[in-house]
Parts: C-alpha cells; structure tokens; sequence
C-alpha cells in the first residue's frame, strides 16, 4: 500500500492544530498573532486600523500554514470557524498548491485525542 503524506488540520482564527498520522510526536500547533490585546490596541487607534491589523496577521498566519502544508499530499481542514473556508480560499489563490487534495470539514471543539481520531477516520475512508 502506498503512503501517502496526510495531514490534518483542526483550526479557528486563533490556532492551527497540525496532526500527522504517521509521526504523532511531530504535531505542533500555530498560533495566529491577532490577540484580543492586538485587537484592542488597534481598535483604540481606529476600526479601520483594527480591520487592516487583522487581516494582516491573519494573512501571516495563513502563510505559516501554507508552509507546512506544501509537504503534503492530502490534507484534512477542519473546525468549528469559517477560518478553514477562508485557508482554503488562500490556497485556491496559489498555484503551489494546485497538486495537494484539500478537504474541508466541519467539526466543533475537540481535545487533542478526538482530533487525531478523527483525522485517522478521514484518511483511512478517503
């Protein structure tokens, strides 16, 4: 059977959980840089600067991401925001991205076991 190269990504707008199926131990999550004191230090200035601020970093975060995943094969997006939505419109943007199967899924709030279960029924179904 052929390995492919899996890898889950259970997020929000605050954190990127990156689960890998066949080295658990390297799983590692990314923490988006739009704080609620990042928000209200650029709220206090303007919304608009609030806006400007948040979209910046969450563009810086979705680059972190996007690092990642470019060692992929396939890769599982899923959580309980738009965020993993608006990941993947990102990645339909880049061309690097052109040979990576994406799925996006939705899923609530999990512990750290629960994400990898449910990573580990997605690939082995897929």
């Amino acid at each position: 059977m052929e390995t492919n190269k899996n890898l889950g990504i259970w997020m929000d707008h605050s954190i990127a959980n990156l689960i890998g199926l066949n080295a658990q131990k390297n799983n590692h999550s990314i923490s988006s840089k739009f704080t609620s004191n990042t928000k209200e230090e650029a709220l206090n200035r303007s919304e608009k600067g609030m806006h400007n601020k948040r979209q910046q970093l969450n563009e810086t975060f979705y680059k972190e991401i996007a690092d990642e995943i470019l060692k992929y094969d396939h890769v599982l997006l899923f959580g309980p925001t738009n965020a993993k939505t608006e990941l993947h419109n990102y990645f339909n943007k880049d061309m690097h991205f052109k040979d990576i199967k994406i799925d996006v899924e939705s899923a609530d709030n999990m512990t750290e076991n629960e994400q990898f279960a449910f990573v580990r029924r997605h690939f082995e179904n897929s």
